[in-house]
């Protein structure tokens, strides 16, 4: 049961698509009162409660001891203390003595002090109290899940080349390198679906346009890949380079259509460009005139996007830079005492993404002016509504690949989104994993991190090992920032496992797509924390570095370095896969309990659950070589597996959709 509480006047968010009537009477489960002109919605966590959720944060599967904040940060040096990240998803699931999901709808800043302050304490602090709360009551996690995921809307459906590995860098400067990157992979037999293009395509970091020295005759170029069976996937970025006789631009302050600052001017921030104006997503006309600029590259057979930089992010604005190099100017006639040194420091460090910019420009929306500081975390989300409103039109049957950096709750029915720019750290191999179920419970399935870490140096066995999670996710993209090691697969000594890597993750492709859009279609969650299917198993709510993987696998990948296996709690008998290539592989049963097991650098490990079986196909350059008639069923005698069809392409997912059942 859901139901839903208004407090004052809230801005409308669009994260929800069941409009509920408001549930007169006092907000269940919480007490709410008032300290230091913040209202605070309280709740007494139980000694065991686990509280789940939150969508994309760090730390555990677990969000207990840790305070959250909802205010979406473009930070690429987020590690264990850091409060905000790219996305907020204000959903929760407390699990324990009593059992319900909240959902905190609400487009500003909202804290939430899971048992930080207070351990036995959760206490949710939005800015302001205009806001709409839902309360979902149900009969396991996995039921609010499943109400919640109703009340939001149905999951964006990506199609099924997206499935494939993607290769990324920041750095692939023009059409030779591109092309290079190409050859490297079809030379050793790898596997490839997508090459996707950072800032450098553009002219001059233009949205929108091409540089046509480095990619002459583009629309050729994207045919001789698509030719090789290689989808190119460009960069959008939010910000719109100021520049007369830029038709973007000239379009933008013609029709009105960038943000505002305080006096009604355009509001001009920098970004990769230099200084830019900011389309004001979260007006209609601007999202429709925005969203139709993908017609550009449509046009020339691109049929995959990810948006970037939308948080927004911005390196600085005119006031603020001018303030800083005022006052620096002031220091550097001084003698630096401790004091005046983190000053300047801070002074520096503080130019970009400073939220009291926020406050500094303005939205119209539906004619009444709004601070950005309001629905700051909106924005991203409706940079990709616009873009998926757009397809809609411009391609009614055809999927489009399309995901964002920056999200709320309901961009979910637009596109996914990754992980952010992480780092070639083990520890955020770590936070890949764990983030994956609470993105889910928030809508998101089509998602996953950038394997290898975007910033720092990747060593060869983090990149083996990342590979090894990365086998089972959605979104499967190998991207590096420029000035990192390079990390395509062909630069490392060990590319021979690397490759048998991406080669069983394309015989998984059928049983990944399957439970993927059967976890779409019926509002559910692909990856899921053990205890959601385990509920009365006490080891089981323990496992934070586990999850289930649809309803035939769980996944335990090593996330340590120079390890030769890791410890693996099995809540029920299983079967141990450990494969080597899709020819070299062995099984065992192991009963259920606590195990320490092998995991050579080499080798994929994971688990099929008792009485389960899974198709395996064979290998291919690329999905729609993929060969659905070659399938087999691996895991229990006598399992058999419904699988899920379609043809991958087009959106008629529920009309034409077939089921095959496949014994083993």
């Amino acid at each position: 049961m859901i139901e839903r509480f208004r407090f004052g006047t809230p801005i409308e968010t669009c994260a929800v698509v069941e409009q509920l009537p408001v549930t007169e009477g006092m907000l269940p489960f919480f007490e709410i009162s008032s300290k230091n002109g913040i209202t605070e919605f309280v709740y007494k966590l139980a000694d065991k409660d686990i509280v789940y959720g939150l969508g994309e944060q760090v730390r555990g599967i677990n969000k207990r001891g840790w305070c959250y904040v909802s205010s979406n940060s473009d930070n690429p040096h987020h590690q264990e203390d850091t409060r905000s990240l790219y996305g907020s998803h204000n959903f929760m699931i407390v699990s324990g003595r009593e059992l319900f999901g909240v959902f905190f709808d609400y487009a500003g800043k909202v804290t939430f002090d899971v048992g930080y302050t207070n351990r036995d304490i959760l206490c949710i602090m939005p800015e302001d109290l205009n806001l709409d709360v839902y309360v979902i009551t149900g009969e396991s996690e996995k039921d609010i899940v499943k109400q919640f995921r109703k009340l939001i809307g149905r999951s964006y459906i990506a199609p099924k080349w997206a499935f494939g590995y993607g290769q990324s860098r920041w750095g692939y400067k023009d059409a030779k390198d591109i092309r290079q990157v190409a050859e490297e992979y079809r030379k050793r037999n790898i596997p490839l679906d997508s090459i996707y293009m950072d800032i450098d395509y553009m002219e001059r970091y233009k949205d929108f346009t091409i540089d046509e020295e480095a990619f002459p005759e583009f629309e050729d170029f994207c045919a001789e890949m698509k030719a090789q069976g290689i989808h190119l996937v460009p960069i959008i970025d939010a910000g719109v380079k100021i520049e007369e006789g830029y038709d973007v631009y000239e379009e933008g302050v013609k029709n009105d259509y960038f943000c505002k600052d305080a006096k009604g001017k355009d509001f001009v921030g920098a970004v990769w460009p230099g200084r830019v104006h900011f389309p004001d997503f979260l007006k209609s006309e601007t999202r429709n005139w925005f969203g139709q600029k993908y017609k550009f590259l449509l046009d020339k057979g691109i049929d995959g996007f990810w948006n970037d930089m939308n948080e927004p992010a911005i390196f600085y604005t005119e006031e603020r830079l001018a303030s800083v190099m005022e006052r620096i100017s002031e220091l550097s006639k001084e003698n630096l005492d401790v004091n005046s040194y983190f000053e300047f420091t801070g002074l520096v460090a503080g130019i970009g993404n400073n939220v009291g910019d926020y406050e500094t420009f303005f939205h119209d929306m539906e004619g009444k002016k709004v601070p950005h500081s309001k629905v700051h975390n909106l924005y991203g989300y409706n940079m990709t509504k616009a873009a998926g409103e757009a397809f809609e039109m411009l391609s009614p049957d055809k999927r489009i690949l399309m995901f964002s950096r920056s999200s709320y709750i309901g961009a979910h029915r637009y596109g996914g989104i990754w992980q952010g720019d992480n780092k070639s750290w083990w520890s955020h191999l770590l936070m890949n994993l764990q983030m994956m179920p609470s993105l889910n419970m928030a809508g998101f399935l089509y998602t996953g991190a950038d394997v290898g870490g975007f910033g720092s140096d990747v060593t060869e066995d983090l990149m083996l090992r990342w590979l090894q999670l990365a086998v089972f996710t959605p979104l499967m993209r190998n991207h590096s920032c420029r000035g990192t090691r390079e990390q395509e697969l062909y630069r490392f000594d060990n590319c021979d496992d690397c490759k048998k890597m991406i080669e069983i993750r394309y015989g998984l492709v059928p049983y990944l797509y399957s439970e993927y859009m059967k976890a779409v279609l019926s509002d559910e969650m692909m990856f899921r924390p053990l205890s959601f299917d385990f509920p009365t198993d006490a080891d089981a709510r323990g496992v934070e570095d586990q999850l289930l993987l649809g309803n035939e696998l769980m996944i335990a990948p090593v996330y340590t370095p120079n390890a030769t296996g890791r410890y693996v709690y099995l809540p029920e008998e299983m079967m141990c896969v450990r494969m080597r290539s899709l020819d070299d592989y062995e099984t065992n049963t192991l009963a259920a309990g606590h195990h320490f097991v092998k995991a050579e650098l080499n080798e994929l490990v994971f688990f099929i659950r008792n009485g389960k079986a899974i198709p395996v196909g064979k290998t291919a350059m690329n999905t729609k070589k993929l060969d659905a008639a070659t399938l087999m069923l691996l895991g229990f005698e006598g399992a058999e597996y419904d699988l899920y069809e379609d043809d991958g392409y087009t959106k008629k997912y529920d009309r034409s959709a077939r089921v095959r059942e496949i014994r083993r």
